[in-house]
This record gives C-alpha cells, structure tokens and sequence, in this order.
C-alpha cells in the first residue's frame, strides 16, 4: 500500500489557503478533479433525461454513472442506490414511509450515540403513528455504545432499529455486525447511519447485516448531498407519495423532480478520486477502493494517534469518548475557555476546529455537556503532522 499525502494535497485549491483543516467531520474539503467534473457537467449540452439526443443520454448517463459509482463505493446493487438532497431529507423521507406500517404497541429503537438526523426522524414517525421508542444509553465514561444496550431492547414489537456506524462527535463505532446480527434475528429492520464512518473506512453493504445504510458525499471529498442504499427487493415493497406522472420504477420512486446531473457527476468524480488515493491501486474501481481505502485509514491511525498522545500530554485539556472502536476523531474542552472561545482563538491562527454539539444533541448531553458541546478535531486525507502540530501550539499557547 502507497499512501503519498503530498500527492494528495497538491489535489486541494483550498489547501493553499494555508489553513489547517480540523473540520472534515462537517464537511471536507473538495480536490481539483471534483470541481472540474461538475462545472463540465453543468455547461455542456444539457437536457433532460432521454434516450434520443446527445444531451439526453449524457443527463441519463449521469444519474446511471452515480449509481455504479456509489455501488463500487459501498459493494451494492446500483438498482438500490437512492439520490437525497442529504441524509436529513432521506431520513424523514423514508421515516415517513416505512412509519406508515407501524401502530400502537409497535416499538423502534434509537440510540444516545447518533447524530439527531438518524434520531429525530424515526421519533417523530414513531409519535405520529403511536408506537413507542426504546433509548439504547451509551456508556458515559468510555463513550461506548455496548451491543447489549441495543440488543436487550429487542423484542418482537420491534420494528425498526437506527444505529450510527460510526458516532459523530466522539467517533465510537459500534459492533454494527453483532447489532446487526441480532436484529436481523428479530425480524426487525435495521438501518445504519454510515455519514461518519464511510469516509475513513472500507465498507462492504453486502457483507452488512443491514437493511439500508447511508452517507454523505460531502463528507468524502464531494458536492452536498445524501445518498441511502437498500436491497431493490425491499424498495420494492415500500410505498412513496409521488407525482402522478412520475415513475414508480425503484430507486426512482423515491427521488423527486429533475435530478441534479452537476453534483451526480461530482459525486462520481468523488468515489473515482478515492479510488485513486493509493497511486498503486489497479483493477476494477472496486477493486481500488478496497486497496486505497485501507491505505487511506493506516494513514489516519498513524496521524491520529499522533494527535491523541499531544493532546493527552497537555494538562488543561479534556478528552471525551474513549471507546476501542473509533474513527479519526477527538472531542474535547480546555480548561478555563468555553468551546467558541477555544474555536475563534485557533481560527486567528488559521486552524479550523470548531466547537458545538454537531447535531449529536443525544451525545452531548449525556456526556454532560448540555447543548454547548465541545470542540472536535478530526483527521482528514489530506491532514498532516504539521497540522496537528499547528493545532496543538495553537492550544498550548491559549492555555498559558
């Protein structure tokens, strides 16, 4: 495996900004090759989707180009693959569908770990039809989320089960095979949230003891927008409310209006970039992935753990979430200084690592942070030692 960062970097307009980018959890920063994809696709001959005219059968090759990549991404079928604005809409888009088969007595599980778009959503649904939500708790000292405080839930009321991937905040990563085991076992459905951990680790959905997983593409190198994945047998089964000349065709039941071509060809100029992040990868663009995105996380770990030894060195400083299982992510405070303060002081320095709960409301609190949170650093393809070290100067600095 070749892992070359300043390769990588070189990819980066925004890199030459001179910032030190912390924020990737948020969203990344976006290579070279992405952007002149999407202004391609956006000015050349342009329709909608057709069979008979040049531009038709680009606009259709870029809806069709989407759904290969994003299955050579995440080894699923293309047929499954289903185009959102983002992971929010997809979430109460398909809460609202899949609520409609549950009643009084039904009951769902979500979890303390998860950002609020993969908790929200089912809650509301839930409330609406009269079923009960179940809470799976983590464990406020390790920020672990144990198997069992998923699995002890089930029961056969249970109909639905939302579990992160990967925890937004304090980068927990639950044991997604045995959850996924045991609730597959219980007749229920299982869907993972895969925004945060699709970006720093291989994922194999076939191999996934999950109905439906989903990410982000701007958190992968890409344009904004959401993409959520399931067998095209149980898409099938699934009714949507939809225009009434529109097709019922999956997965194009389930998106609306004329699809944005532009950021689909992103999209793909995205995945086929990650593909390419090990300069020694060859094969099919599976098989590239596969190779560059373990290349790609030996990379992190190395730089991660670099990270966490300097920032567990400075007294003053905080850690939360300490699980086993972790993406390249810290959560922390600084003693003395709310989270804003910390944010603004390491910006002036050009350091972006802001400072919130980031959505995971659930984790926040638990870990008695309130609503304020604290501030997150993570790791990114293109993060270097030299950034870590400007992050943690930045720090050592403030608390002097």
């Amino acid at each position: 495996m070749t892992y070359d960062v300043k390769r990588v970097r070189a990819d980066f307009p925004s890199l030459e900004s001179g910032i030190a980018f912390f924020d990737g959890p948020g969203g990344s920063q976006v290579p070279r090759q992405v952007g002149d994809a999407m202004a391609h696709a956006i000015t050349r001959a342009t329709s909608n989707r057709g069979a008979i005219t040049i531009s038709e059968k680009s606009a259709d090759q870029s809806v069709l180009g989407y759904r290969q990549a994003v299955a050579d991404l995440l080894n699923c079928d293309p047929r499954g693959v289903v185009y959102g604005r983002s992971w929010t809409q997809l979430t109460y888009d398909f809460a609202k569908n899949l609520s409609r088969q549950w009643k009084a007595g039904d009951e769902i599980i979500v979890t303390r770990l998860d950002h609020d778009s993969n908790i929200r959503p089912w809650v509301q649904a839930a409330e609406s039809r009269g079923a009960t939500v179940r809470w799976a708790e983590i464990d406020k000292t390790t920020g672990e989320l144990p198997t069992s405080a998923v699995t002890d839930l089930l029961s056969s009321k249970t109909k639905f089960v939302a579990v992160s991937g990967a925890g937004n905040t304090i980068g927990t990563r639950p044991d997604i095979d045995a959850i996924g085991k045991a609730v597959k076992a219980s007749g229920a459905l299982f869907l993972v949230d895969g925004v945060h951990l699709t970006p720093h680790f291989l994922i194999d959905f076939k191999a996934m003891p999950a109905d439906f997983f989903g990410f982000s593409s701007y958190k992968l190198l890409g344009p904004h927008c959401g993409t959520i994945v399931a067998d095209p047998a149980l898409l099938e089964s699934i009714e949507s409310e939809k225009l009434l000349p529109a097709t019922s065709v999956v997965p194009e039941r389930f998106e609306f209006g004329t699809l944005p071509y532009e950021i689909m060809e992103g999209v793909t100029a995205s995945i086929d970039y990650v593909a390419g992040l090990d300069a020694s990868a060859s094969g099919s663009r599976r098989e590239k992935i596969v190779t560059s995105m373990r290349a790609l996380a030996e990379y992190e770990e190395g730089i991660f753990d670099y990270l966490e030894s300097q920032l567990k060195a400075i007294s003053g400083i905080t850690l939360y979430g300490h699980a086993q299982k972790r993406t390249p992510t810290v959560y922390f405070n600084v003693k003395g200084y709310e989270g804003k303060d910390v944010h603004q002081a390491l910006a002036a320095n050009k350091v972006n690592a802001p400072a919130s709960n980031f959505y995971a409301l659930e984790v926040s609190r638990s870990l008695g942070l309130g609503d304020a949170g604290a501030v997150r650093a993570g790791i990114a393809p293109y993060t270097i030692k030299e950034d870590v070290d400007r992050l943690v100067n930045g720090l050592k600095e403030l608390l002097k």
